[in-house]
């Protein structure tokens, strides 16, 4: 026994630090894997907009040919 404590009560003190050390890994974790997502449905809009953006001003100039 350290400074009067079971041996069973230093582990879990360990245990707690090493369950909130996993927690904030989890954590960064999943907000990296949703700034990847947020990132990747942005660029699909952005690829979506463009197209249609081109489509449009393909029939502006298909009209202002007629």
């Amino acid at each position: 026994m350290l400074f009067g404590l079971p041996w069973w009560v230093f582990m879990m003190i360990i245990f707690i630090f090493l369950s909130g050390y996993m927690s904030f890994r989890a954590m960064r974790a999943e907000r990296a894997l949703e700034e990847q997502f947020i990132e990747d449905e942005g660029q699909k809009y952005i690829k979506r907009m463009e197209a249609e953006r081109d489509k449009r001003q393909k029939q502006k100039s298909k009209q202002a040919s007629n």
